[in-house]
């Protein structure tokens, strides 16, 4: 089970080419400030185990950018995750890896990751530190150890330097690394668009079509988008068909059950116009794909979501030409152009 893997790697690489830097004088790291919208939930962090600071943050920025994580020296965090686009790979179908090699699953966006219960499309990993381990060690991926990589960032005075100065025990090691990746993502808040503005009584209003989209959602998509976050969390089947060239099965690869077999979990919507094209494989290219696909393309099976069971014997969810593009106007609401060009986040 690859949540068992992930902690066993944890703990094994957690005690690996450890560095004590006695160099550096002790400087002031300053705590960055964590702030939760007023409109958001609590966090799923524990921010107090790993307060952001701004070196922390900054080292934590660094290592995303850096191609020494990967065994080609050129496959970043950030090569499969570009801000432009809410940090996804944008127009990939699946992402894009060392030696051109080919992952199975789209690069998901990321934003409000201190929010999140688990990650990855299937659930992988049950904790934001642990969630790089499965991109860095994937063939398809990264393809580096974590020892190789600490031995890579030992021979950087620079790194020594960001490490003395973002942790107290001012080691390089495995534990710290992703700990400061964390500090990075953990900052990485999208919640300043027009929708959140009209929730937190800010001056914005939507438009007719927006309103009314924003009403249909509430109605044939909330069940699952939920809350402000827009996702309940869950894995569910939607009624995709497997495709032959990836074979996916989804949520039962990581709990093995029958009952999990098709299950992704459920996206969040935030900045989607931004984050094309769709689905856990990218096979939907725009969003009137996706919401034909919802009305129409539904594939049925023992794991579909009753949610799409129709009383009259139909699967998927009636929606009118007219109100699919209402719900698009509506879904258009969460981008935010703010986040996308913050450049705390940017590369350069």
């Amino acid at each position: 089970m690859l949540k068992l893997i992930s902690y066993i790697a944890i703990i094994l690489i957690g005690t690996a080419c450890s560095s004590d830097k006695d160099n550096y004088v002790p400087i002031e790291n300053k705590k960055l400030e964590f702030t939760i919208p007023s409109n958001f939930p609590d966090p799923t962090y524990n921010i107090a185990l790993n307060p952001p600071t701004e070196k922390g943050f900054e080292l934590g920025k660094k290592l995303f950018y850096d191609g020494r994580l990967a065994s080609d020296g050129v496959i970043s965090c950030g090569f499969c995750h570009i801000q432009d686009f809410a940090f996804t790979h944008h127009t990939h179908i699946v992402s894009h890896g060392v030696g051109g090699a080919l992952g199975t699953r789209n690069a998901q966006p990321l934003h409000n990751m201190a929010f999140m219960k688990e990650f990855t499309w299937d659930g992988a990993a049950m904790h934001l530190d642990l969630q790089p381990i499965i991109p860095i060690t994937a063939e398809v991926e990264m393809n580096e150890t974590f020892n190789s990589i600490l031995k890579k960032l030992e021979e950087q005075p620079e790194y020594v330097k960001l490490f003395a100065e973002a942790f107290e025990d001012q080691k390089i090691n495995s534990d710290n690394m992703l700990k400061a990746i964390s500090q990075f993502m953990i900052m990485m808040i999208s919640a300043n668009t027009k929708y959140d503005k009209i929730e937190r009584n800010e001056g914005s209003v939507f438009t007719v079509e927006e309103a009314a989209g924003f009403e249909l959602f509430k109605t044939k998509c909330a069940s699952c988008h939920k809350g402000t976050l827009f996702t309940d969390q869950s894995y569910r089947n939607n009624g995709l068909p497997i495709d032959p060239q990836y074979n996916d099965i989804g949520r039962k690869r990581v709990t093995g059950l029958t009952e999990d077999m098709q299950k992704f979990k459920v996206p969040s919507l935030r900045n989607i116009e931004l984050t094309f094209p769709y689905m856990h494989d990218g096979r939907l290219k725009t969003l009137d794909d996706v919401l034909n696909h919802y009305s129409d393309g539904m594939v049925d099976s023992e794991t579909l979501d009753p949610l799409f069971k129709n009383q009259n014997g139909t699967l998927g969810i009636p929606m009118t030409t007219e109100e699919k593009q209402q719900i698009i106007a509506f879904l258009k609401t969460l981008t935010d152009d703010d986040y996308v060009n913050d450049t705390r986040f940017s590369e350069f």
